[in-house]
């Protein structure tokens, strides 16, 4: 489990036992979460899909459930691309987003990435008209490094 500055938000290990949780949550997120192109592949996912894809124990990647007071509001992964180089994905539930939480949740990881994966660059992709998660980037000291059709790739270096 991650702490972060808000006393009430913690990231925890997503497990096969919040497979229905998450599904849930996906569902309810439907069409917030797919507004920009993106998530569509796991707005798609069937519980039976999502708990198949929670039950495998994947070291390339931390899987991380964001919650508040206990509850689920969102997700965040750390992928070993090529470690020390990591891949991130994060999602936030509607009703969470405007409240700090995405931006606790970044630093708290990429503080882990630093101190306990010896992590030396992050990288970040956002689907195009993702101005807020391009906001969230730049807060967290990410900076566009190249512009693609469909998406911007954000980097952070951690060196």
């Amino acid at each position: 489990m991650l702490t972060t500055e808000m006393p009430d938000l913690v990231l925890r290990t997503l497990t096969q036992s919040q497979a229905l949780e998450l599904h849930n949550l996906l569902q309810q997120n439907r069409d917030h979460l797919t507004a920009h192109g993106d998530y569509t592949d796991q707005v798609a996912m069937s519980y039976a899909e999502i708990e198949a894809e929670l039950a495998v124990c994947d070291h390339s990647s931390l899987r991380f459930g964001l919650l508040l007071r206990g509850a689920l509001i969102g997700r965040i992964d750390l992928v070993a691309v090529d470690p020390p180089k990591y891949g991130l994905g994060y999602w936030l539930a509607e009703k969470a987003t405007g409240k700090g939480y995405a931006t606790a949740a970044l630093q708290a990881l990429t503080d882990f990435a630093r101190s306990n994966l010896r992590a030396t660059d992050i990288y970040a992709g956002v689907s195009r008209g993702n101005l807020r998660s391009e906001a969230l980037l730049g807060r967290a000291g990410f900076l566009p490094v190249a512009d693609f059709d469909s998406y911007r790739r954000f980097h952070l270096s951690l060196a």
